[in-house]
């Protein structure tokens, strides 16, 4: 079984910056690709990020996080990352961290959840 447990989220002023991070535990879970989603208040939960084993990533090309949002891991830790930098108020929501077998499946409907961590930005 998989485990994957956020911390990181917080609240910050505008302009400010958090970073997410998510262990994942349970087998082989070094290799498989990890990533963010996000839910806002009264909105369907989004994509955000998704990076490989290798270190490839993608961000939701829709969204406004790019160029804002960085997505990193630690391997032998079983870590995935979340930097967030020039935070906005539209940034406040639920993240959560995911994990599936493949980045496209990741993206689409992953198989693992965190439990999420809220990130609130005051304007």
């Amino acid at each position: 079984q998989v485990q994957l447990a956020e911390s990181g989220g917080g609240l910050v002023q505008a302009g400010g910056s958090l970073r997410l991070s998510c262990a994942a535990s349970g087998r082989t879970t070094n290799v498989y690709p990890m990533g963010w989603f996000r839910q806002a208040p009264g909105k369907e939960r989004e994509f955000v990020a998704g990076i490989e084993w290798s270190g490839g990533s993608t961000y939701n090309p829709a969204d406004s996080v790019k160029g804002r949002f960085t997505v990193s891991r630690d391997n032998a830790k079983n870590t995935v990352y979340l930097q967030m930098n020039g935070l906005q108020p539209e940034d406040t929501a639920v993240y959560y961290c995911a994990l599936d077998v493949s980045l496209a499946r990741l993206q689409l409907r992953p198989a693992y959840w965190g439990q999420g961590t809220q990130v609130t930005v005051s304007s």
